[in-house]
């Protein structure tokens, strides 16, 4: 039994490692190291290259988020108060008409295109009375109706400068009751009805001007990243347009939106950071006035075609990809990150 254990001396020799074969085992040599060193430095190098251009294109698709997320919620809480517009032929609406200062709406000069008359504004407003919510300061809590008013406040010393304000200014249906004497508590404005205009409401002035103050805090900031407002008009003809009913039937008057499938609004975005490095601390934001006078208000093109989906839009994108074509000197990296949005607002299936 012992001898099936035993291995001769040639047999024990196959298994033996001598002293010097041990030591090669436990270790690299000089080279190996060597070459590992060099390549995980290659390997930090790389990665750190990576990193480093990685950054700037986070940092430019978070800017593009941010701004995103503001038109998004803008123009979602258009689409509600759009939806729930009156669309009456006994009521007023305060919005734009070619080659007229009102209809009894605002142009002020934009069916011309590239600012219009001289001191004109520079963007669009749009007022209207909607079955939204509203704050009335004499009602005391919300009404179930509002005057809505959208505008870019053009006013300098306005903390919302170049900004996008709200209006949901709450009413009440002519005829309800609750209404009061009491000369501190006066009543809610109601709704007004033609002959009346929302113009020659003065409690309203702020609806109509996008630099008059508002006087009872009506107007909310929504858009502190919007500043160019631009709207117009897809007929049921499936023209795009600058006048709110179609004249080529001979139409002349809005007639509670019976001409008019959708609205279309294009709006301008850009992020705190960009604006910062676009005014570089100029209060009049002139920088900013010459890009918004650059992008061109809608214009019907009168005499050459019909106008294609996308032209205002596309001029826009020009304006911030190629400035020195409109004269426009500012950083280019804060002209980049300026975004542009359009959304139509179909009036007839809301």
């Amino acid at each position: 039994m012992t001898n099936q254990f035993k291995h001769s001396a040639a047999d024990r020799s196959a298994y033996a490692f001598t002293p010097k074969q041990r030591g090669r085992r436990g270790g690299f040599t000089l080279a190996e190291m060597l070459v590992s060193i060099a390549l995980l430095t290659l390997l930090v190098l790389m990665l750190t290259q990576l990193m480093n251009s990685a950054a700037p294109i986070a940092h430019t698709a978070n800017k593009h988020i941010d701004t995103d997320t503001q038109a998004r919620a803008v123009l979602d809480r258009m689409a509600v108060d759009f939806a729930r517009m009156l669309k009456r032929t006994d009521i007023d609406y305060f919005v734009k008409q070619a080659g007229a200062r009102y209809y009894p709406g605002h142009s002020a000069g934009h069916g011309a295109g590239q600012k219009g008359a001289a001191n004109s504004p520079l963007n669009d407003q749009v007022a209207f009375f909607a079955a939204v919510p509203g704050y009335s300061p004499s009602a005391g809590s919300p009404s179930p109706i509002s005057l809505v008013s959208y505008r870019v406040n053009d006013n300098s010393t306005s903390p919302n400068y170049n900004k996008m304000e709200r209006m949901g200014k709450g009413l009440r249906w002519n005829g309800v009751s609750g209404l009061t004497n009491n000369p501190g508590n006066p009543p809610p404005t109601p709704i007004v009805f033609l002959p009346l205009l929302i113009t020659n409401v003065n409690a309203w002035s702020a609806a109509t001007s996008e630099s008059q103050s508002d006087r009872d805090g009506s107007y909310e900031l929504v858009g502190p990243q919007i500043f160019r407002f631009e709207y117009y008009y897809l007929l049921q003809n499936g023209t795009l347009t600058d006048t709110p009913w179609d004249t080529t039937v001979g139409h002349t008057s809005i007639n509670g939106w019976d001409d008019v499938e959708a609205i279309a609004v294009t709006i301008a975005v850009i992020d705190p950071q960009s604006r910062s490095l676009l005014t570089n601390g100029d209060p009049t934001e002139q920088n900013l006035l010459n890009v918004q006078a650059a992008m061109i208000d809608f214009k019907t093109q009168q005499g050459k075609g019909p106008v294609k989906t996308g032209v205002i839009e596309a001029q826009w994108y020009d304006v911030i990809t190629n400035p020195a074509t409109y004269s426009i000197t500012a950083p280019m990296p804060a002209l980049q990150a300026i975004r542009i949005y359009n959304r139509y607002f179909d009036l007839k299936t809301l």
